[in-house]
C-alpha cells in the first residue's frame, strides 16, 4: 500500500511541475537486444566503409557504422579489414529516421517514437555480385514534455536528449538484428566459395534506390517552440 501511495505521489509531482532535475547518461539500455548467436568457424573477411546517411540527422552514420561493426564481431560472424585483404564489401545507408506521435494532447506532443530503416549489402570484391542484402527497421518510444522549470529552452533541451537516446537504442537495436541476418546467411553458404548462392536485392527501398535519394525523416526542429 506505502509503495502505491509514493507511486502516485511521484506522479502526481511530475504533472505539477515539480522542481526535480531530469538527467540521462550513458548509451541507454537496447531494447529487444540480440539473438545471442554465436558463428562457428572462420569470420566473413570484409571492408565496410561508413553508411551512407539519407536521413536529416547530421553524423549519425558514424554512430550506426560503429554499432553494425561491434554487432557482427561480437558475433564473430565478421572480420573488418583493408581493402587489398578484404573477400567482400559491405555497404549500407540509412533509409530514414522518423518521429511519429504515439499520444497527444491539444497543445503538444506527450508521446513519440523514433523510427529508423538500415539498408545493408553485401559485394564480391572480385565480381562485384551481390551476394546478400536485407533492410532492417527498428523503433523505440521516448516521452516528451517532462522539464524542470518549465521554460521552453529547457524543455526542448530535455526532450532533445530524449530523442537523442532513443535514436542511438533504435540504432543499437537494428544493428543487432542486421548481424543476426548476417550471420543466418553466413550459415547457410551465402558466401562460401567464389560461386556461392546470391541474395536478390529487395524490390524497393534499396541502398542505391532513387527513392532514398533525398533526406527523409520528421525529426524534432532545433528551434521548436515546444513548452
Amino acid at each position: 500500500m506505502k509503495c502505491w501511495i509514493g507511486a502516485w505521489g511521484i506522479l502526481l509531482c511530475l504533472s505539477a511541475g515539480c522542481g526535480y532535475q531530469f538527467t540521462v547518461e550513458g548509451p541507454g539500455p537496447v531494447i529487444g537486444g540480440g539473438s545471442g548467436l554465436v558463428a562457428q568457424g572462420p569470420p566473413v573477411r570484409l571492408v565496410f566503409p561508413a553508411l551512407k546517411n539519407n536521413s536529416f540527422e547530421p553524423n549519425l552514420e558514424f554512430k550506426y557504422t560503429r554499432y553494425l561493426r561491434q554487432a557482427m564481431q561480437s558475433a564473430g560472424s565478421a572480420e573488418f579489414v583493408d581493402d587489398a585483404s578484404a573477400d567482400f564489401i559491405l555497404e549500407g545507408a540509412i533509409l530514414s529516421v522518423t518521429l511519429p506521435s504515439l499520444a497527444f494532447s491539444r497543445t503538444q506532443t506527450q508521446e513519440s517514437r523514433v523510427m529508423v530503416t538500415v539498408a545493408l549489402s553485401v559485394k564480391d570484391r572480385k565480381t562485384g555480385r551481390v551476394r546478400w542484402s536485407q533492410t532492417g527497421t527498428s523503433t523505440a518510444e521516448f516521452f516528451v514534455g517532462a522539464t524542470a522549470t518549465g521554460t521552453a529552452e529547457t524543455g526542448l533541451q530535455f526532450n532533445r536528449v530524449l530523442q537523442d537516446r532513443a535514436i542511438e537504442q533504435a540504432g543499437q537495436q537494428v544493428a543487432a538484428d542486421l548481424a543476426d541476418q548476417f550471420l543466418g546467411a553466413r550459415e547457410q553458404g551465402i558466401f562460401g566459395g567464389d560461386e556461392g548462392p546470391s541474395v536478390p536485392a529487395p524490390a524497393s527501398g534499396g541502398i542505391d534506390s532513387p527513392k532514398i535519394s533525398e533526406a527523409q525523416g520528421d525529426l524534432l526542429p532545433l528551434n521548436s517552440g515546444m513548452p
